[in-house]
């Protein structure tokens, strides 16, 4: 169930301009999650969420964004130890090189991405579970792009 609530906080601060915790709240038992607010302000400590300035002149909650360094470190070696992806409805597997999973894993659950559910990895293996097919599909279909694009620049 945090997951789940987590998952559409995210959803619910990059899709609306929200400005404190009680309209959150509000948003959330519109869509049948019955939080406190001491709930959801460890989800937003959790969450590493921020609050940005928007083009208004207001403050509102956002995703903390990772450092270009962060990012383009992720980027490396998931273009360096990433064998395959796949998906089979919500499902999606991603095969590494030995030893690399729980490394690749850790990258890919720092980007709290909305719509997945939660990983687990092994020594090469991971299984990640996605609220449904369509966000399995998008994900694959965003890490296999992303994949793609560090290994044409690493070419060139």
């Amino acid at each position: 169930m945090k997951t789940l609530r987590q998952s559409r906080i995210l959803e619910l601060i990059r899709n609306n301009s929200i400005e404190t915790q009680s309209e959150l709240i509000e948003l959330l038992r519109k869509d049948g999650f019955h939080v406190t607010q001491a709930t959801i302000s460890r989800d937003i400590k959790e969450m590493r969420l921020i609050k940005i300035l928007d083009n208004d002149g207001t403050y509102r909650y956002a995703s903390e964004k990772i450092s270009e360094s962060e990012d383009e470190s992720h980027s490396y070696l998931l273009a360096t130890a990433v064998v395959s992806i796949d998906y089979a409805h919500a499902l999606v597997v991603i095969k590494t090189r030995s030893g690399m999973a729980q490394a690749v894993c850790a990258a890919l659950d720092a980007t709290n991405r909305a719509g997945i559910l939660g990983s687990i990895a092994g020594d090469d293996t991971i299984f990640i579970a996605a609220v449904n097919d369509a966000a399995a599909s998008n994900f694959v279909s965003d890490l296999r792009k992303l994949i793609s694009n560090k290994n044409n620049a690493t070419k060139e």
